[in-house]
């Protein structure tokens, strides 16, 4: 590892000492007003000695090797741990530049692997390091042999979307959950104020709300910006961020699930966002935001041979009983290759599941919804999520839940295979 690695690891000594002053200020302060100088300035020399010895032993003992099989990584002071990542089973190789780690010229490896909801990462590399074992990973999960894999090298990019900033910015404006938080921020703690006169319950409110809102529009600018999409034979890649850097790579052929988000605003000026479901990754952002047609090719690339559907079937008029007015947001569309549903008024959202992504079908239908007719349709996916399909009439809710086993069969059976950068390898 880089020899700064240290200092990733130096401020845990430090934090505990300041928790405790957190946690016990006042007595924090009796205790520190008691010593003289002379021993403020050995105890701050010892947590000094401590933290970088701390620092520089979890470093000493870090360790990680590339088999032919597998990537080993072996930490611990005390109680070892060695982690074993199948190279196989590698869902994306991502870089990670946090700001002082741009500043310092090193970077930071995360791993998305089938089955882990967490990252094993490998923190830090110089920047070369990182790119140089980054590829080599890919090409290995991609069957290179292993004395070949090295020189493969970093597959070439191909630029599909780039964000302006001032899209972004724009698009941020014309969210209205943000307005809606900070609304909130400003209207709840001065009413609580007048009415309680409680200055923990003022702060208690008003610090969360600001939070929220910041982190929707000012948190998401920050790592959102100058997002860029390029494609690549190991997948799509993203790169994105503003004071933390971001190099993400969503694999081909694991993606369960797209969705197409439309908030209202949005609408007139034809922009969309795009989310995704990858099994085992964290990925969930595609485009922040982009025009609709830009949007389609994108998701045309992820998912080859995919039209987004145009027209949505509603459910029926008597759905109406069911959820009132919100009922005509509700849509379904069934194609040769993907299974679509639509929902929501203000804020739409279709999403697109491929028949081979499909992992269960289930029809439910509660006493109301038995009463006027209607049923939903759960589509699960690999990713543990599901779309639904809502308020179709009972008998093609029951139709639906057939057919759909046996287009997830056949889908299954004509996919594409999952493993990045099969064609290069073949």
């Amino acid at each position: 590892m880089h020899p700064v690695t240290p200092l990733r690891r130096a401020w845990a000594p430090v934090a505990v000492g300041t928790g405790w002053a957190v946690h016990d200020p006042d007595g924090a302060y009796r205790r520190v007003a008691d010593l003289a100088t002379e021993t403020l300035l050995l105890g701050g020399a010892t947590l000094v000695l401590a933290a970088s010895l701390y620092g520089f032993l979890s470093w000493w003992f870090t360790h990680f090797a590339v088999t032919g099989t597998e990537l080993r990584i072996r930490t611990g002071l005390l109680f070892r741990r060695t982690a074993h990542i199948r190279l196989d089973r590698l869902q994306a190789v991502d870089v990670n530049q946090p700001l002082l780690a741009r500043f310092v010229g090193v970077a930071k490896l995360k791993m998305d692997v089938i089955g882990t909801d967490s990252k094993d990462e490998l923190a830090y590399l110089s920047e070369r390091d990182a790119a140089v074992l980054r590829a080599e990973l890919l090409a290995r999960a991609a069957g290179f042999a292993p004395e070949t894999a090295h020189e493969v090298g970093e597959a070439p990019v191909a630029n599909l979307v780039h964000v302006p900033p001032r899209q972004l910015a724009v698009s941020l404006l014309l969210t209205g959950t943000t307005w809606a938080l900070l609304l909130a921020a400003l209207a709840v703690p001065p009413l609580l104020w007048l009415a309680t006169h409680s200055t923990g319950l003022l702060i208690g409110t008003g610090i969360p709300l600001i939070g929220a809102a910041g982190a929707r529009s000012v948190g998401r600018f920050m790592k959102e910006y100058d997002w860029r999409v390029g494609e690549s034979p190991d997948g799509l890649r993203l790169d994105h961020g503003l004071l933390d850097k971001e190099h993400e790579t969503v694999p081909p052929g694991r993606v369960q699930a797209v969705r197409i988000v439309e908030p209202l605003l949005w609408r007139r000026r034809g922009w969309v966002r795009v989310e995704l479901d990858v099994a085992g990754s964290s990925n969930s952002v595609l485009v922040p935001v982009a025009p609709r047609a830009v949007a389609d090719a994108v998701i045309a690339r992820i998912l080859p041979g995919v039209t987004v559907p145009e027209e949505l079937s509603r459910p029926p008029a008597r759905s109406a009983w069911c959820v009132p007015l919100w009922w005509r947001g509700q849509g379904l569309a069934v194609t040769d290759t993907v299974f679509a549903t639509r929902h929501g008024l203000l804020s739409r959202t279709l999403a697109l599941v491929p028949h081979a992504k499909v992992q269960s079908v289930r029809l439910t239908q509660g006493p109301w919804e038995r009463r006027n007719g209607v049923a939903d349709i759960h589509v699960e996916t690999g990713a543990n999520t599901s779309v639904t399909a809502r308020l179709r009439d009972t008998a093609e809710a029951r139709q639906l839940l057939q057919a759909q086993a046996d287009r997830s069969r056949t889908g299954r059976r004509t996919a594409l295979p999952d493993r990045w950068m099969a064609k290069s390898a073949e």
